[in-house]
């Protein structure tokens, strides 16, 4: 399909989308708790009840039933990145294992290793509270619709295997057969590190385990200032104060009440299309009775999957950051970016030329020069930070939330001394060379994918110095 009838059929297909987000687009969405009010005290306070905050509670009073943990959430739990994204949740800590590999060679095994157990241990958690949020272990492909993608993912399937990961690759008619479109030329498929689930769900599921274990959580009760108070903290909210011995901020893209994040972590918008179902004709047509989680190997990827009804989750492509680390409602809807990666869909997949889209919508990424979380404290040790998961934080968000109380709580231990965790990534240049960076890495990226990967002066020296910009 051409460019020109696939970008027509976008047009028509968006027409009565709502923008809304999907997942959380739902009659089983819990009613909005309380907002704090007035003066009380506890032992743990945790900023943000998105993954992060949830999973630090639901830890926390694990390990110490009877705690005393408050969570203040500025919305309702699960507002942003949390409910936004794309469902994909993997093993890897690292922003996939490459990344990982080049960053922290020594440790790769090990953060491997841990990955898996934290994979393991969302599947526990999710048995051992009863939550229903269509959980999935189904392997993950990455396709290539270029042959110079085809050759980097044979070139890197030597160092999955070097560390005792499977992978296949794929030639065409290979990678046809488990998904069907004409614009692949290849492939690589591992059948494990990624899951897939419905986040909305999993977000519900976590705010109910973490209040039956205890916890409180008030929604539209942002931490406006933090100050230390005696031996602890004070937490002020628009109508109250918070007195605790420590605390998490886990806002992650949003701002939070620690400025100093923005020094290493920015906001990067990502936006996603989510079809009606497709009948039973039009999946015959596409195949993918795997269920896999799909990625493209371009530098700029869409990634999508399947829903448990048959729609099809579509997104990413187009990461956009805006001026000064702006996080705003008026950037989550950009028709120009709905109608482009709908224009890609219509190409990949031509034999769904009637399909239509449902809903549209965006949400901030927050994202590091080493596309990995990164932690980090304040008011002398009594708040500990977390931000940064560039897009893979459904599954890394436990064990960021992990990490963060064993800081918090003084614990050493095999977490604590990574290299990821215990040296800061380097930081973003202050405005305006902050967003003049990001547009010439940003121009950079396009002008690799039309020439074949080849990394230009720019980016060879990003790699130099191991930092770079992706969602």
């Amino acid at each position: 399909m051409t460019s020109t009838s696939a970008n027509a059929l976008a047009s028509e297909a968006l027409k009565n989308s709502s923008r809304a987000v999907f997942w959380s687009d739902s009659p089983d969405a819990p009613p909005t708790l309380p907002t704090q009010t007035g003066a009380q005290a506890v032992d743990l306070v945790i900023i943000g009840g998105g993954f992060t905050g949830l999973w630090a509670a639901v830890q926390a009073l694990e390990d110490n039933p009877g705690l005393d943990v408050v969570i203040l959430e500025a919305k309702d739990c699960g507002y942003g990145a949390s409910s936004r994204n794309g469902g994909f949740c993997e093993a890897s800590l690292t922003h996939g294992f490459h990344n990982g590999l080049s960053h922290w060679p020594d440790e790769i095994d090990t953060l491997q290793r841990l990955g898996n157990e934290n994979l393991d241990g969302i599947e526990e958690t999710l048995a051992r509270y009863n939550i229903s949020a269509d959980f999935q272990r189904t392997g993950e492909l990455s396709v290539a619709t270029e042959q110079w993608q085809l050759d980097e993912l044979h070139e890197g399937a030597a160092d999955y295997r070097a560390a005792g990961e499977t992978i296949d690759i794929l030639d065409a008619e290979g990678v046809k057969k488990l998904v069907n479109s004409p614009t692949y030329v290849g492939g690589a498929h591992r059948p494990d590190g990624t899951a897939l689930v419905n986040p909305a769900q999993l977000v519900w599921g976590l705010r109910a385990a973490a209040e039956s274990l205890g916890a409180k959580i008030y929604n539209n009760s942002p931490a406006v200032d933090v100050q230390i108070d005696g031996s602890g903290l004070a937490i002020f909210t628009p109508h109250g104060t918070v007195h605790c011995d420590r605390a998490i901020s886990a806002t992650n893209a949003y701002p939070g009440p620690i400025k100093r994040i923005s020094n290493w972590v920015i906001p990067v918008y990502d936006h996603v299309l989510m079809t009606e179902p497709l009948s039973s004709e039009q999946m015959a047509s596409i195949g993918w009775q795997g269920r896999q989680g799909v990625g493209d190997a371009a530098n700029q990827f869409h990634y999508y999957r399947l829903t448990q009804d048959n729609r099809i989750l579509w997104g990413g492509y187009d990461a956009t950051y805006h001026f000064n680390n702006s996080v705003s409602e008026r950037h989550e809807d950009s028709p120009e970016t709905h109608r482009k990666i709908a224009g890609h869909f219509f190409e990949t997949f031509p034999q769904l030329e009637d399909l239509t889209f449902t809903h549209r919508w965006g949400g901030p990424i927050a994202t590091t020069t080493k596309f990995t979380a990164t932690w980090g404290t304040s008011h002398e040790k009594r708040l500990t930070w977390v931000a940064g998961y560039t897009g893979l934080g459904v599954g890394a968000s436990r064990f960021g939330a992990r990490v963060a109380l064993d800081l918090s709580f003084g614990e050493q231990n095999e977490r604590t001394e990574l290299a990821m965790v215990r040296k800061k990534p380097l930081p973003f240049p202050p405005e305006p060379i902050r967003s003049l960076g990001v547009a010439i890495t940003k121009r950079s990226i396009q002008a690799s994918d039309a020439n074949n990967g080849a990394r230009n002066a720019w980016l060879k020296l990003l790699d130099r110095f191991g930092v770079g910009f992706d969602s």
